[in-house]
């Protein structure tokens, strides 16, 4: 597991993830692999060196039907409910969870500025 505070993942989330895969393909060098999501495929975008998945491509469709277009980081936390708690004292909001992915809990905060961040436990 990451070390708490560290940024270990991100998503970038647009109206169409197969048009814009392939600009990160030609512009960032990566490769692509589908994901299969319900109805649709996303993509995990993959160093061609070391063969390692760094990023994800995802459509606006579910609960990422709420976001803006952009990259979203995803950070270690110690404890969810304690940083959604402070998230709210400090003016944030709750975008969506907590709730599980995978093995971990994740939660999504907006800052008072209004920038998006994933946090995962």
């Amino acid at each position: 597991m990451k070390k708490s505070g560290k940024i270990f993942w991100q998503d970038l989330t647009v109206e169409n993830a197969e048009t814009v895969k392939d600009f990160y393909c030609a512009v960032a060098g990566w490769e692509v692999e589908e994901v299969k999501v319900g109805d649709h495929m996303d993509y995990n975008m993959i160093d061609p060196e070391s063969k390692e998945v760094i990023a994800g491509i995802c459509h606006k469709k579910g609960y990422l039907s709420k976001f803006p277009a952009q990259w979203l980081n995803y950070v270690m936390v110690e404890d969810i409910s304690s940083s959604a708690e402070k998230c709210k004292a400090m003016g944030g909001e709750i975008i969506d969870g907590p709730a599980m992915m995978g093995e971990h809990k994740y939660l999504i905060v907006k800052d008072p500025e209004g920038a998006y961040l994933a946090l995962m436990q």
